[in-house]
């Protein structure tokens, strides 16, 4: 991944060029809160917001789309089916309402959020239906771990373009970005600031000063610099800002490896092979 500014891009497999940089909505109220927000990293020059249908918040989501004046076909718009929708059938109908939420005429990027034993295959195939009629622009995946991958890639069309997991110091999954980068399916961090508790952390204070930034932004940082796609949520307009404010350093080599070394396996979310919702 080339870095380079807040408008810098990685590019799909089918091509797609994917701000690396982006603000997450989990949580963040639908209505002015999540308006507000999505209006404020706009301007700020983000151009890539991810949603989802267990958000609430995709109405609010597209509204500040919409109301920015920036072309549509220049912010990429992420969401996800639940698992309570997922099936070929339930996930198509997942999808319009989505849709009609946003209101627009395509995402950018959807995904199945978590594999749902016995169903992601056919949720899946619903997605390549959605995709190969041009109403996403990408697809891929969320929360899956190598042995889900290797079960769809044994028995899909298309290649998923995305692996969005749960990824931060503490949790670092390295064969799995190793995995998923020999495939070209681009890795993607949820909860890169492990929702505030990684802030804390000693080592990454330490490091932080020495590159004259706040824990966050050396962590987002660390992110890009690894090649993967950061969504980082904030609904705090300075926060939002400041998230944004990692490219005028680089992190060496050895601090690097220093910041993976701190992986202790520990997860903020549910394990993708033992959750139950």
């Amino acid at each position: 991944m080339k870095i380079s500014d807040l408008r810098g891009t990685v590019e799909l497999r089918n091509g797609v060029k994917m701000p690396y940089f982006g603000l997450g909505v989990f949580q963040t109220k639908e209505g002015k809160e999540v308006r507000q927000a999505v209006q404020c990293a706009l301007e700020a020059g983000y151009r890539h917001i991810d949603t989802a249908a267990l958000y609430g918040n995709e109405k609010g989501v597209g509204e500040a789309v919409s109301s920015t004046g920036i072309p549509r076909r220049d912010i990429f718009v992420t969401s996800k089916v639940w698992n309570s929708d997922q099936g070929y059938d339930r996930t198509l109908r997942a999808f319009d309402k989505s849709l009609s939420l946003l209101g627009f005429e395509y995402v950018d990027l959807y995904l199945v959020h978590w594999p749902v034993r016995g169903k992601y295959l056919e949720t899946w195939k619903a997605l390549e239906k959605i995709y190969a009629e041009k109403r996403a622009r990408a697809i891929g995946v969320s929360n899956f771990l190598q042995h889900h991958l290797e079960d769809l890639l044994g028995r899909c069309n298309e290649i998923p373009m995305v692996d969005q997991m749960e990824f931060h110091p503490y949790l670092v999954q390295q064969d799995l970005i190793d995995f998923c980068r020999e495939r070209q399916i681009q890795y993607e961090a949820w909860s890169p600031l492990m929702q505030g508790k990684i802030l804390s952390a000693p080592p990454l204070q330490t490091l932080a000063s020495k590159y004259k930034k706040d824990v966050a932004q050396l962590v987002l940082r660390w992110n890009l610099q690894k090649g993967i796609v950061t969504i980082p949520k904030s609904v705090h307009r300075d926060r939002i800002l400041s998230n944004a404010d990692i490219f005028d350093f680089a992190i060496n080599d050895q601090d690097m490896k220093a910041i993976d070394r701190l992986d202790r396996h520990e997860r903020i979310g549910a394990d993708p092979d033992t959750f139950n919702f």
